[in-house]
């Protein structure tokens, strides 16, 4: 009797004794691997057969479980569950599918990775036949466990993509002692399948946005669905292009897809309002309070700079050291000190400050419903900004006013729309590009990336075993 983290693993029948260089516990209809709780008084059902437990959590159309036995020394255990095909059933041609009679079988058996038990790992052992198929020739047959001549079973593939959206792919490999491409193939296996099954139908809003991920100024183009049907990444591409982002819509989405979208949050880079309107003249194209908020800190900053050099040139005392974040950050997340040294500074007749001040009354612009009447406020704040005589200002305003129709759809669309939902998503992807260490090729931060934020739909088994 052997316990592990409080099971145990017991043998039935007369003891067998250690032999060669590792010791079998046999499983035969008289004698079984059994797992159970320890008691001081067992119970009837305290005690479950490994072969009732794997029935139970994988069952096998067609096939049995035969014999189950565990070899190895202490410390590198290993259980072994021999299936057989049950009487009477035909294999499977791995050509056409369909079944045939069988033409002869291996001398030796496969042995399938499965999901391991109580740590220790676990292997299917199936002596495969061949089927003489009347239309494919002699072909081996086709297994419901395993695909093709992969060596692992599709429930522990599963098994192993699960757990690598939880933690890194090495670390995956390490816990569960496979190889890391084992954990790359799995991945891949079941990205495939949900790009096959997923549905793209039903699209009313979209998000596209930029991501660094390389040196060299590698940028790659991420599009999500960010309607109320769900928020999830279902593009991306290798380069930041006008051809790539088009040949997303016309090729992956399709004409159908395209013409049923209502609303496309971006930025105002030019080749993708470019593509956008093109592609998706139905939509609005919505430039939302994030960019325009964005652009307005840069100038802020870029005044506070060029006047604190202003005045170290001057020999003036540096009234604005240690001020940028007072100056950018929203009134309610400052901190105390922060909130302090703001009062100091604005004390003075600055340029800065009246930058500032520019700043927070651009903040009701916002609170508008109306498109209507917020392009009034709006085009009266830029007319007292554009008498302010601050350039980095005057350049914003400028801006505002060669997007103002896509600015304008912000409300149009009910402000319920934000890329701020995309820039979330761009935070989880640049966490699991930083968790990964890099990835060795597009290809496979694609798969990874898609994994971890694609929602796809994933393989049904009998038993969710993670």
């Amino acid at each position: 009797m052997r316990s592990y983290a409080g099971f145990v693993l017991e043998r039935s029948g007369p003891p067998r004794f250690p032999g060669g260089d590792a010791e079998e516990a046999l499983m035969t209809s008289d004698s079984a691997v059994v797992l159970g709780c320890e008691q001081k008084q067992p119970t009837r059902r305290s005690l479950i057969k490994l072969k009732t437990l794997l029935n139970q959590v994988h069952k096998i159309k067609g096939f049995v479980y035969s014999k189950i036995r565990m070899v190895g020394r202490s410390g590198n255990e290993r259980i072994i569950a021999e299936v057989r095909p049950r009487h009477g059933s035909k294999p499977v041609c791995s050509g056409c599918g369909r079944p045939g009679p069988g033409y002869d079988r291996m001398a030796e058996p496969r042995q399938f990775s499965f999901v391991p038990i109580l740590n220790i790992p676990v292997s299917l052992s199936y002596r495969m036949r061949r089927v003489d198929c009347p239309e494919c020739g002699v072909k081996v047959e086709r297994v419901p466990w395993a695909d093709g001549k992969h060596s692992q079973c599709n429930v522990f593939r599963h098994f192993l993509a699960s757990w690598a959206k939880r933690l890194s792919w090495k670390e995956t490999a390490e816990c569960f002692g496979v190889k890391w491409d084992a954990v790359r193939r799995s991945v891949q296996w079941v990205v495939a399948y949900g790009l096959k099954h997923r549905s793209l139908d039903g699209i009313e809003a979209l998000g596209v946005d930029e991501v660094a991920y390389g040196r060299g100024h590698k940028y790659m183009t991420l599009v999500y669905q960010i309607d109320s049907g769900g928020k999830r990444l279902v593009g991306v591409l290798k380069e930041r292009t006008t051809k790539s982002l088009k040949d997303f819509f016309t090729v992956d989405l399709g004409a159908e897809r395209c013409a049923k979208i209502k609303v496309v949050c971006s930025d105002m880079w030019k080749p993708y309002l470019k593509v956008i309107a093109e592609v998706l003249p139905g939509a609005l194209n919505v430039l939302d309070r994030f960019h325009i908020a964005k652009k307005l800190g840069e100038a802020v900053d870029q005044v506070r700079r060029d006047e604190t050099k202003e005045l170290h040139a001057g020999g003036y005392e540096p009234v604005l050291g240690n001020s940028r974040y007072c100056f950018l950050k929203r009134t309610e997340n400052l901190s105390d000190k922060q909130s302090a040294r703001l009062d100091e500074v604005l004390q003075y007749d600055l340029k800065s400050v009246r930058a500032y001040y520019l700043k927070e009354s651009f903040d009701g612009f916002w609170h508008y419903d109306s498109p209507r009447w917020a392009g009034w406020y709006l085009k009266k704040w830029c007319a007292r900004a554009m008498r302010s005589r601050l350039e980095p200002m005057k350049k914003f305003v400028k801006t505002l006013r060669k997007h103002e129709e896509l600015l304008m759809n912000y409300f149009k669309a009910g402000k319920g729309y934000s890329s701020g939902i995309v820039e979330g998503l761009n935070l989880k992807i640049n966490m699991g590009i930083r968790k990964a260490y890099g990835y060795r090729s597009f290809e496979i931060m694609k798969v990874a990336l898609l994994h971890q934020l694609g929602d796809l739909p994933e393989p049904k088994f009998a038993h969710r075993f993670c």
